[in-house]
C-alpha cells in the first residue's frame, strides 16, 4: 500500500474537500497539520513516505530533503508552480512533480480587502469598537488616488481593473511590462522610480525568486510618500522585511498590508505583529473553499495518474 503524506493542512480541512476513506484500500494517508521544525524534523517524519501532497509555499522541498527521502516517488503540489520545490533535484532522482489548477481571482480580492482596510483604518476602528470607543480615526478615499502596481500579469491585471472601477489612476512597472496590456487596461506604464515616488497605494504582483528579491528596500521606502501604503500579497522576500519594519516604525510610510512574509508562519515575536500601521493576514490569498476543492481533488487525481504511469499536469 502506497504511503502518502498530506503536508501542512494548517486548518485541518483536507478531509472536508476529499474523501480519503474511499481510497483507503490503495493508499495509507497521514495528515500533517503543523509545520515541521526544521529540515532534520522534515526528513525524520517523512522518511517512509512514497508520495507527498503539498500546499505550495509551505514546506520547502529542498535538494537536501529530496536527496535524502529515499522512498519518495511523487510530489504533488497545489498550483501550477511552486518555487519551494527544487525541480532539478527531483529530476535527478526521477521523482515526478505534478500540480493542480488554481483560481487566481482570490488573491486580487484579498489585495482589495487589505487596501480598503488600510484606507479606512479598519483594524484600529474594529479594535476600538470592542473597547467601547467611537470614530477614532480619519480615513482616505480611493477615488482620484494613484494605484501603483509592480507587475501587471494575471493577478496585477485584475487588481488594475478594480482600481479603475474605484476611479483611481493606475500606473504599472515591471522588468517585462507588457505595453499592449497597459493600453488595453488604460494603465500608465512607468519607471520603477516614478511608480514608487507617485503611488498612494503601491501593490506588488510579481513572482518571487531572485529577480525581484529585495525589490523594495529602505532606499525605495524612503522615496515613497509619507501618506502612502504598501501592499504585498505576492511573496515575502520581494520586500526587505527589516527595512519595512524601520519604515513603519518611523512612519516613513503610512502603513502596509501584508499577506506574505520572509518566514512563514510568521514567528510570534516578529516586530511586524506589534506595529499599529501594519495590517497582517496569514498568507490567505489563495485560501478559499473554491481553491481548496480544486487543490485536494486534483492532487488525488494527479496521484492516481502517477501511480498508473500516466502523470498529468507535470511540472518541469
Amino acid at each position: 500500500m502506497l504511503k502518502v503524506a498530506i503536508l501542512d493542512d494548517y486548518q485541518n480541512v483536507s478531509q472536508q474537500f476529499v474523501n480519503l476513506e474511499k481510497l483507503s484500500g490503495k493508499y495509507e494517508f497521514k495528515i500533517f497539520s503543523e509545520p515541521f521544525i526544521d529540515e532534520a524534523d522534515t526528513l525524520e517524519q517523512l522518511a517512509d513516505f512514497e508520495a507527498l501532497l503539498i500546499m505550495r509555499e509551505r514546506t520547502p522541498m529542498t535538494k537536501n530533503i529530496i536527496d535524502n527521502l529515499s522512498k519518495l516517488k511523487f510530489i504533488i503540489t497545489s498550483g501550477t508552480k511552486n518555487k519551494a520545490i527544487d525541480l532539478e533535484a527531483a529530476k535527478k532522482r526521477k521523482i515526478i512533480v505534478s500540480g493542480t489548477e488554481i483560481n487566481i481571482h482570490s488573491t486580487p480580492e484579498l489585495t482589495w480587502a487589505l487596501i480598503l482596510g488600510l484606507a479606512r483604518n479598519l483594524k484600529e476602528e474594529i479594535d476600538n469598537m470592542y473597547q467601547g470607543y467611537w470614530q477614532t480615526t480619519v480615513g482616505v478615499e480611493l477615488k482620484g488616488k494613484i494605484l501603483g502596481l509592480i507587475g501587471l500579469g494575471r493577478v496585477g491585471s485584475q487588481v488594475a481593473k478594480i482600481g479603475k472601477a474605484f476611479g483611481m489612476q493606475v500606473m504599472a512597472w515591471s522588468e517585462n511590462l507588457d505595453l499592449d496590456k497597459c493600453k488595453e487596461l488604460d494603465v500608465l506604464p512607468s519607471s520603477k522610480e516614478d511608480l514608487i515616488t507617485n503611488s498612494d497605494f503601491l501593490s506588488i504582483h510579481v513572482q518571487g525568486g531572485e529577480r525581484y528579491k529585495d525589490c523594495i528596500t529602505i532606499k525605495e521606502l524612503d522615496k515613497m510618500k509619507k501618506t502612502a501604503f504598501l501592499i504585498n500579497t505576492s511573496r515575502g522576500p520581494i520586500v526587505n522585511e527589516d527595512d519595512l519594519i524601520i519604515a513603519l516604525s518611523t512612519n516613513e510610510i503610512a502603513g502596509a498590508g501584508l499577506d506574505v512574509f520572509e518566514k512563514e508562519p510568521l514567528p510570534e515575536n516578529n516586530k511586524l505583529r506589534f506595529l499599529p500601521n501594519a495590517l497582517l493576514t496569514p498568507h490567505i490569498g489563495y485560501v478559499t473553499a473554491e481553491n481548496y476543492n480544486i487543490f485536494y481533488n486534483q492532487m488525488i487525481e494527479s496521484l492516481e495518474a502517477c501511480v498508473n504511469g500516466k502523470p498529468i499536469r507535470v511540472i518541469e
